[in-house]
């Protein structure tokens, strides 16, 4: 741990009882992005359960608002709690370069010990300090409650969207620093700096733009002038700091996921800024860069296959692309039917992972696909039901209770929406989603909140007992 962590640790197990809100369940999709033009033009009838999920977990998400990059309980490097920090998830100390003869502390590991990667195994370390975690959360809060003021008017939602915004963004007291230069950083007696794949960490920025945008196309009125041109403005200084630090532009040059993502993240930024012709040649090096290598010719994705979650990263890139194509739509760029060099195409793709069962070890990610097939339905149509078919033998009714079967339209529900139904403007509605979509403190991967010496298993059910949870794992960071 960093030096100054040294006197904090004893006082975090005391806290987090005393800090933590009661348990609430909703989905934190790998990523998306919704154009606001298909929102106001969204005429289905068949997704009043979508609509009274997204209303309940916009109530949801509000627990354990607001979040702020300065929650943490010791600084980066810099001294500056303004900075963003995470750990590397799949980091391990190798302290036997050290040659010491008595135990080392937690800060001496940190600070001489080697650290190298173990792909897929989680360092229990990782969420000491949860930057990443309280982002996670402010990019569905404000998805779900923009979306959520959209379909009730209750400006109660839009209002807490400008308030999260100005927590995280804005705040002379909060606001984070426009920059990753320490995130998911990596001990060793080399420093202790971020390294190119916390740049992943933002990647949720699509969600949040998203939101900010029905905001801005529907005039809300609780959006005001004044945040709105905050937010651009900083959104500027990180697209400089994004499109030249030397680790953003590792992380930029990454073939797997992680460039995939980049490219997700600086367009949907650009798009904030209003840099329509800056998102369009983003989307376009995407697809005619790094995209042609990623799906062979029978669909799989060798790079995503190749990592110790393989159901998980062609479910996680999957996700990417999918994104990337919205944006891609969205400013311009048709790439729905862009194929790789072996002629493969986004469905080829998701065809393809449709055909492969999660292992055992990765029973628990199955869900993680389901968006996928609803998005490709929607846009690449399902004229032999297939897609429907393979949701509703998966979940039931649950795939059409889920938010994003609102928006990703037109796709079949099956005959499982009830006609007539609507959605409720109070924020309490019922949402029955399946078992296998969300989980409260079921995955222990969820909740590393190991300290010191302190046993991760202990924290995670001590943790899990009466935390927020969103479904995301760590893998989902790397």
């Amino acid at each position: 741990m960093p030096r100054s962590a040294a006197g904090t640790l004893v006082f975090l197990a005391a806290a987090t009882l005393s800090v933590v809100p009661a348990v609430h369940s909703l989905t934190d999709y790998a990523n998306d992005f919704l154009s606001p033009t298909d929102i106001l033009n969204n005429n289905y009838n068949n997704t009043h359960l979508a609509q009274q999920t997204i209303l309940q977990w916009a109530s949801d998400s509000a627990a354990g608002a607001p979040w702020t990059v300065t929650k943490k309980p010791f600084p980066p490097p810099s001294g500056d709690d303004h900075d963003y920090m995470s750990f590397a998830p799949y980091r391990w100390p190798d302290c036997s370069n050290v040659q010491n003869t008595t135990a080392l502390t937690a800060e001496q590991i940190w600070e001489q010990c080697n650290y190298t990667t173990i792909d897929g195994k989680l360092n229990a370390d990782n969420r000491i300090v949860d930057n990443i975690g309280d982002f996670e959360s402010l990019t569905d809060a404000v998805l779900y409650n923009s979306l959520a003021w959209h379909l009730s008017g209750d400006d109660t939602y839009s209002t807490r969207v400008t308030q999260w915004i100005q927590a995280w963004f804005l705040s002379n007291d909060t606001a984070m620093n426009p920059n990753l230069n320490y995130a998911q950083m990596s001990g060793g007696p080399s420093g202790q700096v971020g390294t190119h794949t916390g740049i992943l960490d933002l990647k949720g920025m699509a969600k949040i733009v998203s939101g900010v945008l029905l905001l801005r196309q529907e005039n809300a009125s609780t959006w005001t002038s004044d945040v709105d041109a905050g937010l651009t403005a900083w959104a500027g200084e990180y697209i400089q700091w994004l499109t030249t630090a030397d680790i953003a532009l590792q992380e930029k040059a990454a073939t797997n996921n992680h460039g995939s993502f980049y490219y997700t993240q600086l367009a949907s930024v650009q798009i904030l800024l209003g840099d329509t012709a800056g998102a369009q040649s983003t989307i376009e090096e995407y697809f005619g860069g790094i995209y042609l290598g990623q799906i062979a010719a029978n669909g799989d994705q060798p790079l995503e296959t190749a990592r110790t979650r393989p159901y998980h990263y062609r479910a996680y890139n999957l996700a990417a692309m999918i994104t990337n194509a919205k944006i891609g739509e969205y400013v311009g760029v048709y790439a729905w039917n862009k194929t790789t060099n072996e002629g493969a195409t986004i469905k080829t793709a998701l065809d393809y992972a449709m055909t492969v069962a999660p292992g055992s070890s990765e029973t628990a990610y199955a869900a993680e696909l389901y968006p996928n097939i609803a998005a490709v339905a929607a846009k690449y149509g399902d004229p032999d039901g297939k897609y429907a078919a393979f949701l509703a033998n998966a979940e039931g009714k649950a795939y059409v209770e889920d938010a994003n079967f609102y928006w990703n339209q037109p796709f079949s529900d099956s005959g499982f929406d009830v006609a007539g139904a609507t959605a409720s403007s109070s924020g309490t509605a019922t949402s029955s989603a399946a078992s296998g979509k969300s989980t409260v403190g079921t995955n222990q991967e969820n909740f590393a909140l190991s300290i010191g010496f302190v046993p991760w298993r202990a924290w995670g059910m001590l943790y899990g007992g009466c935390a927020v949870v969103m479904v995301t794992s760590f893998a989902e960071f790397l």
